[in-house]
C-alpha cells in the first residue's frame, strides 16, 4: 500500500467547505460578484478598509456583467447618468495602466435612430442636455446617415445622433480586472455563497446568513443585479426594481458591412447592433415580456429581431446566426438606479437598478459607494438616485433606455 494519504472526493469537499469557513466576519459584506460589487470592493481597499468579502451565489462576472454587449456611451437624456459615464469612461479609458489589463475599449460610436417626431424631438432636447455636459454628439438628417453608413435603411427615419467618443468594451474582462486587483489589495472573494438572511438588531445591520454560515459585519452592500429587491427585503425594504429577459444574438463572421460598425440604436422599436469581430452582434427588447428570472433563449423571438435587423440594414439578411443568449436588466419605474444608503438601517447600502446601464457605469458607482461607506458623504450629487424618490414629486427618468 502506498505511503500517500488519500482523500475521497466527499472528504475533500468537506476540508474545503472547512477552509472557506475559518473567516466568519468582516468589516464590510458585498452581495454580488458583478461590475458593481468588484468594483466596490477595489476602491474600499485601496482606501485602507479593512477586511472586505464579496458574497457570490455563483461565479464573479457571470451573471448581467458577463452577458453584457458592453455598451459605453455618453447620451443619456437625465444629466446624473450623464456624469456617472463620464466619470467610469475616465477608468475605461485608463483601464491598462491601472489594472494591467486590456479591456478592448472600442470607440466606434453609438448611433441614435429615430423614426417617430416625438423620438425626434427627444433626441435633439436631449443634445442640448449632453452639450451643455461637453459631451460630443453631432445631429444627422437621414440623408447624413446614409452618406456615413450605406449600409442603412433611411426610408422611414427623422435623424439621428451620434456621439463619436461612444463606444464599447469587453465586460467580463473589466469585472476580472476588479476582481484580481480587488483580491491583490487583500479582498475575499467567495463563490457560490448564496445570502440567505441579514441581520439587523435595532436599526444596525449586524451581518448576514449564507449557505457557508454566518457572517458578522457592520456594512452591507447590496449590489445584486437583478436580484437586488430580493436581497433588499430580506433588510426589509421593498425596492421596485424587476428583472427582465433581455435577449442577444451573434452571427458567424459577417464582413459585408465595412468596418468599424458603430453601436446602431433604432430606438423605436427598442433594437440595436453592432461590430463584434468577426460578426454581428444584435439584440432587441421585447416590451410585451413580463417580469421573471428566465434567461432561457426563446429562438421564435429571434424572427422578429432578424426583421427589425433586416428592416434597418437589408444586407444583414445574409449573415448566419451562430448563437444566442439570454441575460437580466433590472429595471426600475424611472430607468435610473437606487444608489446610496438606507434609511433605518445604519450600515445598510444599495446600488441596483441600472435598467442595463450597470456595466457602463460600475466604476464610479464602486467608488462613490466606497465614499459612503468610509466617509458617510459623497460630492457626487445622488439625489437623483434616492431610495425614498418614488414616494415624492415624479423626477426625470432616463429616456434613453433600450
Amino acid at each position: 500500500m502506498s505511503g500517500k494519504i488519500q482523500y475521497s472526493n466527499f472528504a475533500l469537499r468537506q476540508v474545503a467547505k472547512e477552509m472557506k469557513n475559518l473567516k466568519r466576519t468582516a468589516e464590510v459584506v458585498i452581495i454580488g460578484g458583478g461590475i458593481m460589487g468588484v468594483s466596490t470592493a477595489y476602491y474600499l481597499a485601496k482606501r485602507g478598509c479593512g477586511e472586505v468579502v464579496i458574497l457570490e451565489k455563483d461565479l464573479i462576472a457571470q451573471a448581467s456583467t458577463g452577458l453584457s454587449v458592453g455598451g459605453i456611451r455618453q447620451q443619456f437624456s437625465n444629466p446624473a447618468n450623464i456624469r456617472l459615464s463620464q466619470e467610469s469612461i475616465r477608468v475605461y479609458e485608463c483601464f491598462m495602466e491601472e489594472f494591467g489589463v486590456d479591456i478592448n475599449f472600442r470607440k466606434k460610436g453609438y448611433l441614435f435612430l429615430a423614426q417617430k417626431e416625438s423620438t425626434w424631438k427627444e433626441f435633439l432636447s436631449g443634445v442640448k442636455v449632453q452639450r451643455s455636459y461637453s459631451v460630443s454628439v453631432e445631429v444627422y438628417s437621414p440623408e447624413d446617415i446614409k452618406h456615413m453608413w450605406p449600409f442603412l435603411n433611411i426610408s422611414d427615419l427623422k435623424g439621428g445622433t451620434f456621439g463619436p467618443e461612444d463606444g464599447y468594451a469587453d465586460p467580463y474582462l473589466a469585472a476580472m480586472g476588479f476582481a484580481n486587483s480587488a483580491r491583490r489589495l487583500g479582498v475575499r472573494i467567495e463563490e457560490n455563497t448564496e445570502v440567505t438572511g441579514i441581520n439587523i438588531r435595532g436599526s444596525k445591520i449586524q451581518g448576514v446568513e449564507t449557505t457557508e454560515g454566518p457572517i458578522s459585519a457592520p456594512v452591507v452592500v447590496n449590489v445584486a443585479g437583478a436580484w437586488g429587491a430580493k436581497v433588499a427585503r430580506m433588510a426589509g425594504f421593498e425596492l421596485p426594481v424587476k428583472p427582465f429577459r433581455r435577449q442577444v444574438f451573434m452571427t458567424r463572421a459577417f464582413d459585408a458591412i465595412p468596418k468599424p460598425v458603430p453601436m446602431v440604436v433604432d430606438m423605436d422599436v427598442s433594437f440595436y447592433f453592432r461590430g463584434e469581430e468577426p460578426g454581428i452582434l444584435m439584440g432587441m427588447s421585447d416590451q410585451n415580456e413580463p417580469s421573471s428570472f428566465n434567461t432561457h433563449v426563446d429562438w421564435d423571438f429571434l424572427e422578429k429581431v432578424i426583421e427589425a435587423a433586416v428592416h434597418r440594414a437589408p444586407i444583414i439578411e445574409k449573415a448566419k446566426i451562430l448563437r444566442g443568449w439570454g441575460g437580466l436588466y433590472a429595471i426600475t419605474p424611472d430607468d435610473n438606479p437606487i444608489i446610496g444608503a438606507m434609511p433605518n438601517a445604519e450600515g445598510f447600502f444599495c446600488a441596483v437598478g441600472f435598467s442595463g446601464h450597470g456595466f457602463q457605469q460600475g466604476p464610479v458607482v464602486g467608488r462613490l459607494l466606497s465614499e459612503l461607506i468610509l466617509d458617510r458623504q459623497t460630492r457626487f450629487d445622488l439625489k437623483p438616485f434616492a431610495y425614498d424618490r418614488f414616494r415624492k414629486i415624479k423626477q426625470k427618468g432616463e429616456k434613453r433606455v433600450v
